[in-house]
């Protein structure tokens, strides 16, 4: 038997499991990383964050992304160079953060790497499948750190029948669902998403969609409008402006805002082009921070629309709200969103125990524990409308 292997059987008889996790959102801020402890699986999990940080990416670095990202003509070779140079880059944070951390490579059981999403493309219709692609190849991170390594995890849920995304309705609901409790796990990344627990802790209950943009129009529009700005800190360039009630009609008439949930998007469909699409069609004229004002409030009303449509009883709802992701940082977005929803007592992550910058690199650190460790996987087995299976692909070593 191939001695790698036998190290995946010797790694499940574990009593438990230290496995780093690795984040690289839509924002392409940089890289997450998360070094987890599990013991247990599903919702026997446990988990202590033995440490975390987050590696910014250079500007030169994030811009070369930016050239392949979500765009339907890009310059091919350029795409196939960033597969094997992000998974070559994520391999060398990772070995520093180790040495820094004094935990060896040998130490750690495997890697669970997101990758770098530059296209998330599900298709309603029907006539073609749904497909997503994020690059940073797991053998390079395999093969230059030594650690067994999973990747690739929105592939199985697509072959699954799901959308790819999100996929932190895994974590969500093996972490944070407690009986007796209704609990809504907000995640304000570049894309708005949220997983709704039921009390009575029955996965066909469980509730999972995204619902918009979240950072990433609001972003996008600073590093365009705002030289030397990356985002808008502390919404200090957004509270100078005032709502423009009929571009945010406009945008919350948008198709995507129609359809049916369970749903995802990114960046591909919500970009300036269609930004300024609605705002040229309409002949609408504002100033930058009137834009950005308005599009934080589409932030905070597209989440909560997304809540009052598909959460029964929502409005009566007992139920606590958990808000992680760069978005929970902007103080005049959770101003709004807490307004409109004056029934949900709203809290960040941190208060159960995970960081909330460091929540969705756990939450795949997870995802490779259950592939890892669940021993009762079937092909129709579901999270609420999600599908529920053994998700990543396995790269060795050597």
């Amino acid at each position: 038997m191939n001695p790698q292997i036998a190290q995946l059987f010797q790694i499940a008889q574990k009593p438990s499991r230290l496995i780093l996790g690795l984040m690289s959102g839509t924002s392409l801020d940089g890289l997450d990383l998360a070094l987890c402890r599990f013991t247990g699986f599903g919702l026997n999990t446990q988990v202590e964050l033995v440490q975390h940080k987050t590696i910014l990416y250079s500007e030169e670095f994030k811009q070369s992304i930016r050239e392949v990202f979500a765009k339907e003509q890009i310059h091919f070779p350029s795409l196939s160079t960033l597969n094997a140079q992000i998974g070559r880059l994520h391999a060398q944070y990772i070995l520093d953060s180790l040495q820094n951390w004094g935990i060896t490579p040998q130490e750690v059981d495997a890697i669970a790497s997101h990758g770098q999403t530059v296209m998330h493309r599900p298709i309603r219709s029907g006539n073609l499948p749904d497909s997503t692609l994020q690059i940073g190849d797991g053998d390079h991170i395999a093969h230059l750190t030594g650690i067994i390594t999973l990747s690739d995890f929105r592939q199985k849920h697509i072959a699954g029948g799901g959308e790819g995304a999100p996929l932190a309705v895994y974590g969500d609901y093996f972490l944070f669902s407690k009986k007796g409790a209704n609990r809504i796990l907000l995640n304000i990344g570049g894309i708005g998403n949220f997983t709704f627990l039921s009390g009575s802790q029955d996965p066909k209950d469980i509730l999972v969609t995204d619902t918009g943009p979240g950072n990433t129009l609001l972003d996008a529009f600073v590093r365009q409008h705002f030289p030397g700005f990356h985002y808008d800190k502390d919404a200090r360039l957004a509270r100078q402006g005032i709502l423009h009630i009929p571009l945010l009609d406009s945008l919350l008439n948008l198709p995507f805002f129609q359809e049916a949930f369970p749903k995802s998007t990114g960046p591909e469909y919500f970009n300036l082009a269609l930004l300024n699409q609605v705002i040229q069609e309409n002949g609408y004229s504002l100033t930058p921070v009137d834009t950005l004002r308005t599009l934080t409030e589409l932030t905070a009303q597209s989440i909560s629309k997304a809540m009052q449509s598909y959460i029964p009883n929502f409005h009566s709802l007992e139920c606590q709200l958990i808000v992680s992701g760069g978005g929970s940082k902007n103080p005049l977005l959770m101003e709004r969103f807490t307004k409109i929803n004056p029934n949900m007592k709203v809290s960040e992550s941190d208060q159960l125990g995970i960081a909330s910058e460091a929540k969705e690199a756990v939450l795949f650190a997870l995802l490779a524990n259950e592939t890892l460790m669940d021993d009762q996987v079937t092909s129709n087995r579901r999270l609420g409308d999600s599908p529920w299976l053994s998700l990543g692909k396995i790269s060795l070593p050597n």
